[in-house]
């Protein structure tokens, strides 16, 4: 899930009469229930990249098309051959409340949704097809049943995995690999063959590949329209649920900064002219948030939250700038990947796939 690009986002446009919260203030808007948001998937920004999903899957021969619908975050259920898509796509308004309250429009521009859509593909299609089943396909790629990890450690330059989504994404799980990998697959002039030559991964493409010629033309096992979660069934309020999700994206590990905090910037009395690193850091907050979220592909929300228990260590510990602010810029953000890198999310797909 691609997060870099959330400068390029472009608020998506709807035919329909705009409905009354349309124009209620952010305060007024959180206190509404989800179930009464009352959104369509046709009609607006996600009709263009749903559709350009369906003209891929016709163009490799697939019966396979998947059912869409609104719940509260992107996921593919198991078992289930469709995808949820969240709500925020489906009106303007609520893109912009999404901004407001994670810093971030996940999937935002046509672009980023279909890459996002194509990942989920790969996760519906392997329902329809029970395609977890195989033998061959569990020797390749790793078994279903494994579980999901907290937490897990990517190795950016492995040559084992694509690289779709940020965040190295494949990594995380045997579900996860295969979504990817099918999702490279199907991007169209994605040149799979010439831009993995060599690479171990290549296998996986080439299995892909195969698989899909064997299903070509081929009526899915499972058809069922099931919707897990669908919005007119979400109670909570969207203060509620941003409220979950900040603290999901969150972290809480202020003291452990301490040490690298004073390795780069100075305590008094000797540098009490220099000027404040709190302060310092809050100037280019955004420029460095931004540019974190690009290297590492996380939640500008988390990296905000890293951001903002260092700046307020920096205070309470009256640490100054001891270089020139260029050099202080370069290796505070070297420092805040670093710590952006140790809070990679979760790899189920109920997390924001």
């Amino acid at each position: 899930m691609s997060r870099a690009g959330t400068d390029a986002l472009k608020t998506p446009v709807v035919d329909q009469e705009d409905p009354p919260w349309a124009s209620w203030s952010d305060e007024d808007l959180l206190d509404l229930p989800m179930c009464e948001l009352q959104l369509k998937v046709t009609g607006g920004f996600l009709e263009q990249p749903i559709a350009e999903l369906s003209r891929e899957l016709e163009a490799r021969q697939l019966l396979f098309h998947p059912h869409f619908w609104i719940s509260n975050e992107w996921f593919t259920p198991d078992g289930i051959p469709g995808i949820a898509v969240p709500f925020y796509l489906a009106h303007p308004r609520l893109a912009r409340l999404e901004l407001t309250q994670m810093l971030e429009v996940e999937g935002g521009t046509a672009d980023w949704c279909l890459r996002i859509l194509r990942h989920e593909a790969g996760h519906a299609i392997e329902n329809a097809f029970k395609i977890r089943r195989r033998k061959i396909r569990q020797k390749i790629f790793g078994k279903s049943s494994q579980r999901y990890p907290l937490y897990y450690s990517p190795r950016p330059y492995s040559r084992s995995f694509v690289h779709h989504l940020d965040v190295w994404y494949a990594q995380s799980h045997p579900d996860e690999d295969f979504a990817e990998t099918f999702a490279v697959w199907l991007t169209p002039n994605s040149a799979w063959e010439e831009r993995y030559r060599g690479w171990p991964v290549l296998k996986k493409l080439r299995y892909v590949d195969g698989l899909m010629k064997e299903l070509s033309g081929v009526s899915p096992a499972v058809t069922t329209d099931e919707e897990v979660d669908p919005l007119p069934s979400l109670k909570k309020t969207l203060r509620e649920h941003y409220e979950w999700k900040r603290r999901h994206y969150g972290v809480d590990r202020q003291s452990l900064y301490d040490p690298d905090l004073k390795r780069l910037f100075a305590s008094p009395p000797a540098h009490r002219d220099k000027p404040k690193a709190a302060t310092f850091l809050n100037r280019f907050r955004r420029e460095v948030r931004r540019k974190v979220a690009s290297w590492t592909g996380e939640y500008q929300y988390t990296i905000d939250q890293v951001l903002e228990a260092m700046i307020a260590r920096c205070r309470e510990l009256d640490l100054h700038v001891p270089v020139a602010e260029e050099q202080a810029k370069l290796d505070f953000t070297i420092l805040l990947t670093v710590h952006t890198m140790n809070f990679l999310r979760s790899g189920r797909h109920r997390v924001a796939v």
